[in-house]
Order: structure tokens, then C-alpha cells, then sequence
């Protein structure tokens, strides 16, 4: 709903209007706090003191007068006429009482870097750098076998067969004779023979499959010792294992704070 404050009739005539809500909240305000300042008279929680002073003037407390007393605030009652102590500023420092403040410090500069000092020590160690491996025959259980024989694998080989009739007699060859008795011409001729095939005979006409065995080594073992033989030198070298770290120090620009 809109809030109006004044009203125009129909004769033009314009008219306030009250605002009662408005009057009630100032009536409530009326019991607002109100500081006074600080009082020389002595003040407790509960006491009765009025009226009061106020640097050089006389005051006689009303509803919600405040009035501080060292570092305690009091608030006058008006319902039991006495003095009720709500706050204190004992916690409160001097910086609390001031507009400004300000401090000098260093911002920026620059650490100085740390130096070392120790004690020097020694490690010193033995070793054997370099020698020679000697290798001899021993009389113990063998552990390599250098030389012996390797058996021949034997072979097996299945092949397909045919029968086959060799060339047997080649036969012979037709003859013709020619001869004149006389007055006669007598003529010869004689067909020959055919050739003729042998005994038939069994072939290979391919490798069916073939196998061999696998071979085998015989020797005889022998055991082998390996056994090694060097200078023993010595290594040393020096280093700080313990000292002190010099303190760094800082140099820097004062600058200033001011805190408002």
C-alpha cells in the first residue's frame, strides 16, 4: 500500500496529513542514550548519585544520560533512579583515544649472505685397483667340459616306389636282298624283329619322410679355479664435515606508518 502525505479537496484546498506512525516512533526515541561526558562524581552500578557534575556544571541525570567515571560508562535508570554501569574502556589502550598514530620501521634492504667455517678431516679407505686373474686345473667336481666327441645322428628315410620295365633287346632291323641268275632278278626281304622290353625293376619316385637323431656329446670334465691377484692402494680425500654458519645481518631504509 503507497504512503501519502497530503491530501487536495475537491474546493483545492491542500491539507497535511499526520503521520501517526512516524509520532509513535519518535515518542519510543524519547529514551534514546544520551552521552554527557565524564563526571568527576564518583559513580558505582546501582548507586543513586544526582545530581552529578559534568566538568564545572551540575547535572541531574534523566532517562538514558550517560556518563563515564574512570574506565567505566554508566547509564542513568529513570525506573529505579539509579545508575547501571553497561561498558568499560579499562581494556581499551591509548592508541584508542587518538585520531593518528605513527611508528618508524624498515621495509626493504638486503640479508647479507652467510659464510662457512669447519675443520678439515681426512677419509682414507683400501682398495685393490687392478691385478691379474690366474686360472688353473683343479682336482674337485668338474664344472665345464672342454673337448669330446659328438656322436653321428642316425638317418631314416622313407621313400614312394614304382614298378618299372627296363630296356630289354632292341630287335632287328628289316634286310632286302637283290641277286640275278641269268636272266633271273630274285629278290630277298626279311621284316626283322621288334624290340622287346626287360625284367621289370622296383624305383624311388620320391622321399616319403626322413628322421635323424639327435646327436650326443661325450667329453671328459675337468674343474676350472679362477683366482685373483692385485696391489691394494689406498684412497684419501679431505673435506669439512662440522663448523659454524656466520649470522647474516640486515640492511635496510627506515621508512615511517601513520595510521589515521
Amino acid at each position: 500500500m503507497s504512503d501519502i502525505s497530503k491530501i487536495t479537496l475537491p474546493s483545492g484546498t491542500t491539507y497535511d496529513i499526520k503521520d501517526a506512525g512516524a509520532r509513535e516512533l519518535i515518542s519510543s526515541l524519547s529514551g534514546a542514550l544520551t552521552y554527557l561526558g565524564t563526571t568527576t562524581t564518583a559513580l558505582t552500578d546501582g548507586c543513586a548519585a544526582s545530581p552529578i557534575t559534568i566538568g564545572s556544571t551540575s547535572v541531574t541525570p534523566k532517562a538514558g544520560d550517560v556518563a563515564a567515571y574512570g574506565n567505566s560508562e554508566f547509564v542513568w535508570s529513570a525506573a529505579e533512579s539509579k545508575w547501571r554501569e553497561f561498558g568499560s574502556t579499562g581494556s581499551l589502550k591509548a592508541l584508542a583515544f587518538k585520531d593518528s598514530a605513527s611508528a618508524s620501521y624498515t621495509p626493504a634492504g638486503a640479508v647479507s649472505q652467510p659464510s662457512f667455517t669447519g675443520t678439515k678431516a681426512t677419509i682414507s679407505s683400501s682398495f685393490t685397483p687392478a691385478g691379474t686373474v690366474a686360472i688353473s686345473k683343479g682336482t674337485g667336481t668338474a664344472n665345464y667340459t672342454p673337448q669330446g666327441t659328438v656322436s653321428a645322428p642316425a638317418v631314416t628315410v622313407a621313400v614312394n616306389t614304382a614298378s618299372v620295365k627296363p630296356f630289354g633287346s632292341a630287335g632287328t632291323l628289316p634286310s632286302f636282298t637283290a641277286s640275278v641268275s641269268g636272266e633271273t632278278l630274285s629278290l630277298g626281304f626279311s621284316a626283322g624283329t621288334l624290340p622287346s622290353a626287360g625284367t621289370a625293376v622296383t624305383v624311388a619316385t620320391g622321399i616319403k619322410s626322413a628322421t635323424a637323431s639327435a646327436p650326443t656329446f661325450t667329453g671328459t670334465g675337468v674343474e676350472l679355479k679362477a683366482a685373483f691377484k692385485g696391489t691394494a692402494g689406498t684412497a684419501s680425500a679431505e673435506y669439512t664435515p662440522a663448523g659454524t654458519v656466520s649470522k647474516p645481518t640486515f640492511t635496510g631504509s627506515a621508512a615511517t606508518i601513520t595510521v589515521r
